[in-house]
């Protein structure tokens, strides 16, 4: 596949503007290559243009555009999807009353952190885990704090690190070895490579006491748990080129998988769009990608598994 697109860029079907776009684009996303790399990352970069212009001419529920990731490898995109399906874990709790809200932003009551970026490490596992555990803990508190990702992909041992891991495994870790607590990211920053467990020479902040799993796609569950609780920590499918290069709308993907689940997000309220129901998703590829680093997906039928295997801290 990548040969082919690296022959793509090397004849002479294409516009001398699809070059110089580009060129452009490396220099709006810091990212330079040369040689036969050029010809490659060029040929993948005319397919997706050629894939954004098509589903944007078809004014389709959501958009999508020529991100950070338009030159990305399979490979290299599918090393950011690190959420790994384990249900060994699950204890599923009973379902709530439906939500008693039309819509919720959690981050309309300031208890959601800024969006991060997991760079080229496959920590979304850790990322989701630790915006849910922070939220929870400013709605119990009214003190917002930046817990440290990096605690997590050193030390939780039922995970991975960089090569992946589970939600539900994380708050088991941290229930049974931390005591409930976190370290705080100014004392042990993200560096997105794996390391030694520092978790003991660090302060102990926040606490979670328990944690419980959303009602295997019930999205009417999900919704009352993050009006309830807070925001949840949930699992996509990710793994198709439109969620790689969503830039704004509903993501209405019909292809996508209820079952199938690759990437660790965040789930911090829902609302509706001229009659669409959404929720509000974060996601952690930093503010570029999407809305401000968002996605709204749609509420209906458990697309995307949004509500497949979904947790949430309990303080």
């Amino acid at each position: 596949m990548i040969s082919l697109l690296a022959s793509l860029a090397s004849c002479a079907f294409y516009f001398q503007y699809e070059e110089k776009s580009f060129i452009s684009w490396m220099r709006s996303t810091n990212q330079f290559y040369t040689g036969d790399e050029y010809q490659i990352r060029f040929g993948i970069f005319l397919t997706n243009s050629r894939r954004v212009n098509e589903h944007n001419a078809a004014k389709k529920k959501f958009t999508v555009s020529l991100n950070k990731f338009a030159a990305y490898t399979p490979a290299e995109y599918n090393a950011l999807l690190g959420f790994k399906m384990d249900r060994s874990l699950r204890k599923e709790s009973k379902p709530s009353k439906k939500s008693n809200a039309d819509s919720l932003d959690w981050r309309d009551k300031n208890v959601v952190n800024e969006i991060k970026d997991q760079k080229n490490c496959g920590s979304c596992w850790a990322f989701s885990t630790i915006q849910a555990a922070e939220s929870v803990n400013a709605i119990s508190t009214g003190k917002l704090q930046r817990y440290s990702e990096q605690n997590l992909i050193d030390c939780v041992n039922t995970c991975w690190g960089c090569r992946g891991g589970v939600m539900s495994s994380a708050y088991a870790y941290i229930l049974g070895f931390q005591d409930g607590n976190f370290n705080l990211e100014s004392e042990y920053p993200y560096k997105s490579v794996e390391g030694s467990c520092e978790f003991q020479k660090h302060s102990k902040v926040g606490i979670m006491n328990d944690y419980i799993i959303i009602k295997k796609g019930d999205e009417d569950d999900l919704a009352a748990k993050c009006e309830q609780y807070g925001p949840v920590a949930i699992a996509i499918d990710a793994s198709n080129w439109s969620f790689q290069l969503y830039s704004g709308g509903i993501y209405d993907e019909p292809s996508c998988s209820s079952i199938s689940l690759d990437h660790g997000v965040g789930c911090v309220g829902f609302g509706s769009e001229n009659g669409t129901k959404y929720w509000i998703v974060r996601n952690s590829w930093g503010k570029s990608w999407g809305e401000e680093g968002y996605i709204r997906m749609i509420w209906d039928g458990n697309r995307c598994g949004v509500a497949t295997m979904a947790a949430v801290p309990l303080i």
